[in-house]
């Protein structure tokens, strides 16, 4: 059994702590900028790898590459909080790290495919409208049925493409296909190429049972970081990844029930992105997936300023909670503080709203899931640090300690949608137009397409080599184990 984590002392010097068994029924972690949230978080993260749990978080500041260093035991403030809760026993230690970017410039390039991300994700990532995310989601469908394999981008374009071209012959089993429709959405993907840089649609895709390791040489669980300095510039594509990203955990992880730990724990900073102007479908598909997946194993803590930024169906999940100050300025601010208050279950001897304002950094309301699964009174706590370094790490060579870049550091553009219809271009044409040009080799397949689709995600259905795949809970191709 796994030893429930330390999270600060109350003020009678007794012991707030996390239970491992609890963790998978999330988490949330909010407060003002400087109050300390980014040290919970830490703290977290690096306890749940110190029992073996693997651990994901989004990098918002680029601060948190210290993790795989060392702490500083000669500095004064982490000094006096360790005497403040007679920590005799504090150790300073790094813990394993990888870092992964979507662009990638400062990690391992993090990629999936079209195919794999799905039409209600990319209709939303490309902002279109219901006619449109019609159409594309049509297009999917013939795709599908045709064992076109769509890896990136391009592969995207020349199936619109072709679906315009061959309207007639589409029209009557999927409805018709208007060519101004499709030439919307042509301009919608040149934008997203552009602001993508031609990255993270292609292959290798990332295999997410790969961030489910331990280090090999103290058993720590692999803290894995996603470098998203870059990509919360584009708030939509941050929020879109991160919800694919959910969807993916969910239908590639299998059931286990009730675990003495969890098998993964998961960390979304600025997660009230995920729900600013996201559709009423996707945020339904946010709750959806926030209630399931704790029956894969996964706890889900969000990381944000103001809870009252979380969906209210979401904020009810997350019975874990670690609430810093918030600054209050404003009529609304108050009314924020009063419901946040609310949600606590009653501590007859603190006043919730007169203490938030005025907690000190590294100070927090901490109510956590006791053993029967209860919502702890909430007590006023004071938070152990980190054991590892603040700030970004010192020793860029400490950015892939799990050996995967050599597996997904080079792209591969393998025979996919772009060739196959090229192909089929080459062998309609007339006998003396037929031979492709030396400036535009096509690449022959060696196997039927159906059968590349099935392979290149590697986990889409087990067994099932025909033409019609099984979409999931997003879109997404649905994976079996």
């Amino acid at each position: 059994m796994a030893e429930p984590i330390l999270v600060g002392k109350n003020e009678a010097q007794e012991s707030v702590r996390l239970y491992p068994e609890m963790a998978n029924r999330h988490g949330l972690i909010a407060g003002a900028t400087g109050t300390g949230k980014t040290l919970s978080l830490k703290r977290l993260a690096e306890q749940f790898s110190a029992m073996g749990v693997p651990v994901f978080i989004t990098d918002i500041k680029g601060d948190l590459s210290g993790l795989s260093e060392k702490g500083d035991p000669h500095n004064p403030k982490i000094a006096a909080r360790l005497s403040e809760l007679q920590l005799n026993d504090f150790t300073f230690e790094p813990f394993p790290l990888t870092q992964w970017d979507v662009f990638g410039v400062e990690g391992i390039p993090l990629r999936t495919t079209v195919s794999e991300m799905g039409p209600l994700l990319l209709a939303e990532l490309l902002d279109l409208n219901p006619t449109q995310s019609g159409v594309l989601t049509t297009a999917f469908k013939i795709a599908d049925d045709q064992g076109l394999l769509l890896l990136d981008l391009k592969d995207l374009q020349a199936l619109l493409n072709h679906v315009a071209q061959e309207n007639k012959t589409y029209s009557p089993t999927y409805g018709n296909i208007a060519s101004v429709t499709v030439n919307a959405i042509q301009r919608q993907l040149t934008g997203l190429s552009s602001a993508l840089q031609d990255n993270f649609f292609g292959e290798p895709s990332l295999v997410l049972t790969d961030l489910l390791q331990t280090d090999s040489s103290t058993g720590k669980g692999m803290i894995h970081l996603l470098m998203a300095r870059q990509l919360l510039l584009q708030p939509r594509l941050y929020a879109l990844f991160l919800l694919w990203f959910l969807s993916e955990l969910f239908e590639t992880l299998p059931e286990v029930g009730d675990l003495e730990k969890p098998k993964l724990v998961v960390f979304f900073d600025e997660a009230h992105v995920l729900f600013n102007n996201m559709p009423s479908v996707l945020r339904d598909k946010i709750k959806q997936v926030t209630l399931l997946i704790r029956s894969k194993g996964v706890g889900l803590y969000f990381v944000t300023q103001n809870p009252q930024d979380i969906d209210e169906d979401v904020l009810g999940q997350l019975g874990n909670r670690i609430q810093h100050a918030l600054r209050i300025f404003t009529p609304n601010d108050k009314k924020a503080l009063k419901a946040l208050a609310g949600g606590f279950r009653e501590n007859p001897d603190l006043d919730l709203e007169a203490l938030i304002p005025m907690l000190g950094v590294g100070e927090a309301i901490v109510s956590t899931l006791d053993e029967k699964g209860m919502p702890a009174i909430p007590v006023k706590t004071r938070m152990v640090p980190p054991q590892s370094a603040n700030g970004p790490a010192q020793n860029p060579d400490a950015q892939d300690q799990s050996g995967l870049r050599q597996k997904y550091r080079q792209a591969v553009d393998r025979q996919s949608a772009y060739e196959h219809l090229q192909q089929r271009v080459v062998a309609a044409a007339p006998p003396s137009q037929s031979k492709p040009s030396q400036n535009t080799p096509v690449r022959r397949a060696s196997k039927d397409p159906g059968q590349l689709l099935v392979e290149s995600a590697a986990r889409a259905i087990g067994g099932q080599v025909g033409r019609s795949l099984i979409r999931g809970i997003l879109g997404s191709l649905m994976r079996r184990h």
